[in-house]
């Protein structure tokens, strides 16, 4: 069984744990040759997603109810986040290197993201949208929140077609190693400072 702290040490070497599917209590470690990643304070956002911000009603919440991010990501047909990984991420997140960002629309839960933190390095390990737009206003609130906060790399393992619309790049393993090795000699804290408000986050 994998520790929390050797969760650490894993994505500090540049790996990271899946499950094959929510009923096998097995990890294993994944190391892509090509790794996905989100320019901090880079997101595109559409004309059509800063349209409905505008519009009103959203707001972004940070480590609210974190469990219940992690239940909302896993809540699918297909998730490698298995029980063992989910109380990983809750340790993690008692020790302070797991953080949830979820997003509401009229005060309804739209989505949510959550993601380890190590030094300056975020990453991020699921998002989900319960409204349209919801996972696409969560990763335009983290991605902005991690530069405030100090952050110089936003890991998001694959990448999606979702992902890149949204500015993520693929980069190889070697330059994702280099990237990570700066990241982790930075000094940065996901609490540093609060939330954007819709209307500072799109001015």
């Amino acid at each position: 069984m994998i520790t929390p702290a050797q969760l650490l040490t894993g994505y500090a070497r540049g790996v990271f744990p899946m499950a094959e599917s929510a009923d096998d209590d097995r990890l294993y470690w994944f190391d892509p040759p090509m790794r996905g990643v989100i320019p901090v304070g880079g997101v595109h956002a559409a004309r059509s997603l800063r349209r409905d911000m505008r519009r009103g009603g959203w707001t972004a919440h940070l480590d609210g109810d974190f469990d219940a991010a992690v239940a909302a990501c896993a809540d699918r047909d297909t998730t490698w986040i298995n029980a063992p990984l989910a109380a990983l991420y809750r340790q993690l997140h008692d020790a302070g290197h797991a953080h949830a960002i979820e997003v509401r629309r009229d005060g309804l839960f739209a989505g949510c993201i959550f993601g380890i933190t190590i030094g300056g390095a975020f990453f991020g390990e699921s998002m989900m949208s319960a409204q349209e737009n919801g996972s696409r206003m969560a990763l335009l609130w983290t991605s902005s929140h991690l530069q405030r906060c100090g952050f110089i790399l936003f890991d998001t393992q694959f990448l999606t077609p979702h992902l890149a619309r949204m500015g993520g790049v693929e980069i190889p393993r070697a330059a994702y190693r280099s990237r990570l090795a700066s990241a982790l000699r930075r000094e940065a804290d996901f609490r540093a400072r609060p939330l954007l408000s819709a209307a500072a986050l799109l001015p």
